[in-house]
């Protein structure tokens, strides 16, 4: 405790950190690197394997999309006519150059200072071995991703092997599985999906789990230089989302302890690292992923079950409303766009939404260069001028615009039959320890002083709502049932995730969750706190604060452990350390 007082931060970080692997995972991206790191590699996380049985690329997602149909065709449209006068823009079948309203037009070069890359295009992933070596691609993939500050052309081998010599890599992961051509005989996938293990009947749970290992394992060699054998000696930190279930816990835990080699492991909540991450103890966390919202209330380094909801929408919906803007306002080049059959034309949006979509007012326009991508034929440049492109992050307060259910999440009746892993040992009176202090047991004898006026998962919390970002923060925080601390959490605000870097974004949340708080309520001050780090890797970089300042706790589970006393059948505790999981992400700041 003496050096954690006398020690710098950063020698802290340097010293305790340097065996610790966080790694913080969603739905298109996993962020991952060693405690001592400023910032992790941020991989997307999918891959791409070899097959012999089908000619061409194909998306296993494809099989569970839905496509739009008319009424939600229609919905969009009223989304983008209530959309409009708050922008005050015209509607939708207004002619833009007559109006009255201002044009404001961004700069060619894009205008948004976290994106690096702009127009710069995509080129098309090599997909053979090289032709001096016949190592499995474990050893030859993805030579040219990095993390997500280089252009995605570094390094790229252009040179093509004889056709005799040619041979398929088995495997290619991350950015680089993006880019792979649609006339490629690749199988491409995505083990977690909406916030979920993304199983489902094309997608078995034990090939959601090989994939994660592979692409986890291919991370830690190829970018941290971790080879299997000297994992023994490093300890993994994970930093799990919200909307994963107990089971799928379970199996993440069971992979990077059991498959991936790892001495030790501990489980953090998302909402709770990015709190720490910011250097604070009390906010209402809106982490704005991907593809899902989550919402959950911290109170004094403790996070409040009760308070958790999930929003069914994310970064890459509004890049689809992105698309459907432009085909609306004609300003979309003659090209074909498959979000959802094409991973390189989702990269394509993310790309131009990144780059140019903000929240501002008056109508909002953007010259660009808009690259299409067909078959193996180099990228196809189209400049065009976009249009409403402060339309499509509005989506987020008037969800029907990016239409979600297009994209659905893998059916959950794959988990029904197996037991929660922790809702339910709430009320199960475990075996105490005797080295374990009471603050380690809630709900037990006394259990922690901050959660007496609160019920602990008295209820299952709220999963999934269909309501706008403004909607699901007042009532997240309204949740709380006492109104020092909602005032305290109206003007504690967090935004985290790649979205939250929007210019325009917290602006239009103050305004937003002010005018959803009904009048009834006694507040009249919201405030969106401005992020200490960057909002992607907040959640990573409180969970590496969490690690290093955790390490000698018993919250910690060992490979040995696991492996031979991890499941106990037939007994009521689900698993050995269940206890630990639940209490731990409330008892740092009371122990």
């Amino acid at each position: 405790m003496d050096y954690l007082k006398s020690a710098l931060p950063s020698q802290i970080m340097s010293e305790r950190g340097s065996n610790l692997v966080v790694i913080n995972p969603g739905s298109a991206n996993v962020r991952i690197g060693l405690a001592s790191q400023d910032t992790p590699f941020n991989i997307p996380h999918c891959i791409a394997r070899h097959t012999e049985q089908i000619p061409n690329f194909t998306v296993i997602d494809k099989m569970l999309n839905s496509t739009v149909t008319t009424q939600q065709h229609i919905d969009r449209e009223k989304a983008y006519d209530v959309i409009a006068p708050l922008l005050k823009i015209p509607f939708l079948d207004e002619e833009g150059p007559s109006n009255s309203f201002p044009r404001k037009m961004g700069r060619v070069d894009g205008h948004n200072p976290h994106i690096i890359r702009k127009d710069l295009p995509f080129t098309w992933t090599n997909v053979y071995e090289e032709a001096t070596n016949s190592s499995v691609s474990l050893e030859t993939s993805s030579k040219d991703e990095t993390d997500e500050f280089l252009d995605p052309k570094e390094g790229t081998d252009s040179k093509e092997p004889n056709a005799s010599e040619r041979k398929f890599k088995e495997f290619i992961c991350g950015e680089e599985a993006l880019r792979i051509s649609p006339t490629e005989p690749y199988c491409f996938c995505r083990p977690i999906r909406r916030g979920h293990l993304n199983i489902s009947q094309h997608y078995s749970m034990q090939q959601v789990l090989d994939d994660l290992h592979t692409i986890w394992d291919w991370i830690l060699i190829e970018k941290l230089h971790i080879p299997r054998n000297e994992r023994n000696m490093y300890s993994a930190v994970l930093v799990m989302p919200e909307t994963f279930d107990n089971r799928e816990i379970k199996e993440i835990l069971s992979l990077v302890l059991r498959e991936l080699c790892f001495g030790s492991a501990v489980v953090h909540q998302e909402g709770l690292a990015a709190v720490f991450g910011n250097g604070l103890s009390t906010a209402c966390v809106v982490n704005i992923g991907a593809q899902v919202t989550s919402l959950i209330c911290i109170e004094d380094g403790g996070a409040l079950p009760s308070t958790g909801k999930t929003l069914p929408f994310g970064g890459e919906d509004i890049s689809r409303a992105f698309l459907w803007t432009q085909r609306q306002r004609q300003t979309w080049p003659p090209i074909h766009s498959d979000v959802f059959g094409k991973p390189i034309d989702l990269l394509v949006l993310n790309q131009l939404k990144e780059t140019y979509c903000e929240v501002k007012e008056g109508e909002f326009d953007a010259v660009a260069v808009v690259h299409s991508y067909e078959n193996k034929v180099p990228a196809g440049p189209h400049k065009t001028r976009l249009s409403a492109l402060n339309v499509p992050p509005m989506g987020l307060f008037c969800p029907m615009l990016l239409t979600p259910d297009a994209y659905p999440p893998p059916p959950r009746t794959w988990f029904h039959d197996y037991e929660d892993m922790l809702e339910d040992t709430w009320h199960i009176d475990f075996s105490r320890r005797a080295d374990m202090s009471d603050t380690f047991y809630p709900n037990v004898n006394g259990g922690l002083p901050m959660w007496e006026s609160y019920p602990v998962f008295s209820t299952k919390p709220k999963k999934e709502e269909k309501v706008g970002l403004a909607e699901a923060i007042t009532n997240c925080i309204l949740s709380t049932g006492r109104i020092d601390i909602q005032r305290k959490l109206f003007c504690s605000i967090q935004l985290t995730g790649g979205v939250a870097l929007t210019s325009g974004l917290i602006a239009a949340v103050e305004e937003r969750v002010l005018h959803a708080i009904p009048p009834n309520e006694a507040i009249d001050t919201v405030e969106v706190l401005q992020s200490r780090a960057n909002p992607t890797f907040v959640s990573w970089k409180g969970g590496a604060i969490l690690g290093v300042l955790d390490l000698g706790r018993d919250a910690w589970i060992s490979r040995e452990d696991w492996i031979h006393n991890g499941v106990h059948v037939g007994s009521n505790r689900k698993y050995k350390d269940s206890y630990y999981l639940q209490a731990q992400a409330m008892c740092y700041m009371n122990s």
